[in-house]
């Protein structure tokens, strides 16, 4: 008999989907790395399984701890399955950005949940870091996860995530391409890649109000590029130890309008239910046309689900306010 003696170890092994109309104008062959399969429902359960399993060995979390994170949804997601089937208490911080879907399902784990306004600097002490940051040093017998600056994160996709594309492409990967947040994801994976192949291009997709972009290409942080925005999950307004900019290519920065509407064509086009990053990540691989040639084999992650966006990407009445349709 094949099967998982718990929900941990279905996470991974997740398929490789070509895109089709949605992609008809680029040259080359557009792969998602379809990350929905997780049993999270995205990318984040790897690395939340790998942080926790490194805390554990170190002894940083101990039997019956409290696991405390601030997230925008999908990280606390895969900690809180993690702490279900290992036995901790979760404390979530958010903020009020973030889709009330992604509360209700954090909850619905069992998870007590703190929402903090958007709107804040991240050393203000009301923004989600410092909240975060705050409860992790009052709670007793707790573990701060610090997903943004926590090696355990690139760890998980330079273990998985790389290998997983390297052999489902047969090598024959020539461009990674991904949405940037706290940065496990694109260095992890890209700095796998780039040891099997250095001429693999990777590629970050981010967002106006967030400093990935200018920085990268300057190497100044700059303030005045930091004001709130729509799109969840990718972009930051502080530089996360996670990111590092030397084995990335470039960023192109995509509009909420933009990302929000390639949202409901993912669905529309493709029968891809998937969250507002998605729209991001195909509008971007879209705007970096000219770098493709027919040959390409070009990977684009795709990280969470529709479902946590059913109120907003996915409600006409929501997109209208938002002055994305007419």
């Amino acid at each position: 008999m094949k099967y998982a003696n718990n929900i941990l170890e279905t996470i991974g092994k997740t398929p490789l989907v070509k895109l089709n109309k949605i992609v008809q104008d680029l040259p080359c062959l557009v792969l998602a790395k379809y990350e929905t399969f997780n049993p999270g429902n995205s990318v984040k359960d790897r690395m939340a399984l790998q942080m926790v399993e490194d805390a554990e060995a170190d002894g940083r979390l101990k039997p019956g701890g409290t696991i405390i994170e601030g997230t925008s949804g999908n990280t606390g997601t895969g900690l809180a399955l993690a702490a279900i089937v290992k036995g901790y208490s979760c404390i979530f911080v958010t903020t009020d950005k973030q889709s009330k879907e992604k509360v209700d399902v954090l909850k619905a784990y069992g998870a007590e949940v703190i929402v903090c306004p958007t709107d804040v600097a991240p050393d203000d002490p009301r923004s989600y870091y410092s909240v975060s940051k705050r409860l992790g040093e009052e709670t007793p017998n707790s573990w701060y996860v610090n997903q943004y600056d926590n090696p355990s994160n690139c760890k998980a996709h330079f273990r998985t995530t790389g290998p997983e594309i390297w052999n489902q492409t047969e090598g024959k990967i020539t461009h990674f391409v991904v949405g940037v947040g706290t940065g496990g994801t694109i260095s992890g994976t890209g700095s796998y890649l780039k040891l099997k192949n250095p001429k693999i291009k990777i590629w970050g997709i981010d967002t106006y109000g967030s400093v990935f972009k200018k920085y990268h290409e300057t190497g100044i942080f700059d303030e005045n590029e930091i004001y709130p925005y729509v799109t969840e999950g990718i972009g930051e307004d502080i530089l996360p130890k996670n990111v590092r900019f030397d084995i990335i290519e470039g960023f192109t920065k995509v509009t909420d309008k933009d990302a929000a509407i390639y949202t409901q064509k993912l669905a529309k086009e493709e029968g891809m239910f998937l969250g507002n990053s998605a729209g991001a990540a195909v509008k971007g691989l879209l705007q970096l046309k000219e770098h493709f040639t027919k040959d390409d084999v070009v990977v684009v992650l795709f990280h969470d689900h529709g479902s946590r966006y059913v109120g907003k990407m996915f409600n006409d009445e929501w997109m209208k306010k938002m002055g994305y349709i007419e």
